[in-house]
């Protein structure tokens, strides 16, 4: 399939939309209308400088700074010095060196938000964002946006923590990304038309991933789906402020470098895909719970442990490569960039959100249960966060709107009369109270060539059985294999996490399913029993 936009072919690119490599950047050629810009930070409040660094065709660059929402507030338009620079080949590791087009002091006056920063130049437009943390608490809700996972999956200049341009031979995924450099097309607007992961195949044929196919043939990030403000947060704060939910906002990398960050709130909010988090991150939110704090989780996958440069500029994972690359093996080997559930951390991911991602992990797509309800089957009815839907037990909730997929986390559990309790040794350091679940795997199901997957096949199940259980046999496989998502309730110390395990739970809120809304009602607004 041929590339278009700005997109060029990588290393190897077979040309398929699944397993192909292609990636945005810049094109050398200035005669083609172009413009690309990012900020100086990822994250600023009230008072900040703010820097904007671009290249463009033209000698000048319109600029729109808007903070999104269900009505885009458009707060600066301005015209900035364009013109070529050049960009390294390892811009996605190193950043992109883009000189310096503006400087701005953020005026007191803008309200806590993401903020959408276009650059435009006749024949062509991009889009990059910025998160503006207020200056003091506002609402009693904090929105904490999962940006170590926007890091992880922008691919743009070619490389994130999936493929790359790095290793001795160019082909290797990067281990460290740079955030001096545009987001990939797709992470700051959802594109019209655009499918979101589940997706089942018709059995015993090879499985499709349409987003996938979509990507590809419209000039998309193929990472779009899976990461950044368009497929998670960003819906669900529009669905937030259609209700009268009031939220400031602040960032994975805030919470990193601010201990303080989550007290002044009675409630925090976490949604989407919070694959990729730091020590520091963990040691501020269980503080936070233990506190009194409530965490509010609509998301999945909590999974690697990582790192953040001294300027927050630059994260470190080395995920499978760790215990060869990452230089934590000859030091404090509890930092090593690897799954929060190598023995080497000794911090289970249980620990902090009550649930982990390598006990769930696949549903929905590809033939990772792909066939399954869509929903979580409940065994609790009578909890709290279920007033008012009606469900009972054995009822399904979110099957309509697929709710339970892409990515979930889950935990070892055993059932007794007929209701799931937390297994002995799965790492909890509270009380976890299993509301619903459902089946959840990390190995794509095959029974010949004619349906095998090329992306996910037995890979991941192979990984976590070697790290987790520390062989890959017969075994190990299957243990790797036999996972869950949870919606489950976590008390710790004084406070709460309530967790509802799966990325896709937006999907409930934009299809505007009833029970999946009274829930979020319930969770953010309610009293917590």
């Amino acid at each position: 399939m041929s590339l278009c936009g700005f997109f060029v072919a990588g290393p190897g690119d077979d040309g398929d939309p699944v397993t192909g490599f292609y990636y945005e950047t810049v094109d050398a050629d200035f005669a083609r209308p172009q413009a690309w810009g990012y900020t100086d930070h990822l994250t600023y409040a009230p008072g900040d400088t703010l820097a904007l660094h671009g290249v463009a065709s033209a000698a000048r660059v319109q600029v729109t700074i808007a903070r999104d929402g269900l009505v885009p507030e458009t707060v600066l338009e301005t015209a900035i010095p364009g013109g070529f620079a050049f960009t390294p080949p390892d811009c996605s590791v190193t950043g992109c060196g883009w000189p310096e087009r503006h400087r701005l002091t953020i005026p007191a006056e803008w309200k806590s938000g993401v903020y959408t920063v276009t650059f435009a130049v006749p024949g062509h437009e991009s889009r990059h964002m910025f998160v503006l943390r207020p200056a003091r608490p506002a609402a009693r809700i904090l929105f904490l946006l999962a940006t170590g996972t926007w890091c992880a999956y922008n691919d743009w200049g070619g490389s994130n923590h999936y493929q790359g341009l790095t290793g001795p031979h160019g082909i290797e995924f990067a281990a460290e990304v740079s955030l001096l450099r545009p987001w990939a097309s797709g992470f700051v607007r959802w594109p019209e038309g655009a499918p979101r992961i589940p997706h089942a195949s018709p059995l015993l044929s090879r499985p499709r991933y349409p987003h996938m196919e979509f990507a590809r043939a419209n000039g998309i990030s193929k990472k779009y789906a899976s990461s950044g403000w368009a497929a998670f947060e960003r819906p669900f704060a529009l669905w937030c402020e259609r209700e009268g939910i009031a939220l400031d906002y602040a960032t994975q990398h805030d919470l990193h470098r601010d201990p303080g960050l989550l007290l002044p709130y009675e409630r925090v909010l976490i949604a989407g895909h919070d694959e990729y988090w730091t020590w520091e991150m963990r040691d501020h939110l269980d503080a936070y719970v233990e506190g009194g704090g409530r965490v509010a989780r609509f998301g999945g996958n909590f999974f690697w442990q990582t790192r953040l440069s001294a300027d927050l500029r630059t994260q470190t994972c080395f995920k499978y490569r760790a215990e060869a690359e990452d230089p934590a093996m000859r030091g404090d080997r509890t930092r090593l960039t690897s799954y929060w559930d190598h023995p080497f951390t000794g911090r289970p991911a249980t620990a902090s959100l009550g649930l982990t991602g390598s006990m769930g992990v696949y549903a929905g797509w590809s033939r990772c249960a792909a066939h399954g309800s869509g929903g979580f089957a409940l065994y609790r009815p009578d909890h709290w966060s279920l007033s008012g839907t009606g469900l009972g037990y054995g009822d399904v909730l979110g099957a309509a709107s697929k709710v339970f997929g892409y990515e979930v986390d889950g935990i070892d559990y055993e059932m007794r009369k007929g209701l799931p309790f937390a297994a002995p040794g799965s790492g909890l350091r509270g009380e976890l109270t299993i509301i619903g679940l459902s089946p959840a795997t990390t190995l794509a199901h095959s029974t010949g060539p004619h349906d095998e997957d090329r992306f996910i096949g037995r890979y991941d199940a192979e990984e976590v059985a070697r790290i987790v259980y520390g062989r890959v046999d017969d075994e190990t496989m299957g243990l790797a294999s036999r996972g869950n998502g949870c919606i489950a309730e976590y008390r710790r110390g004084r406070g709460a996490v309530f967790n509802a395990g799966s990325c896709e739970w937006v999907a409930g809120l934009i299809a505007r399913e009833r029970p999946v809304e009274q829930v979020t009602r319930n969770v953010l607004t309610g009293d917590w029993g």
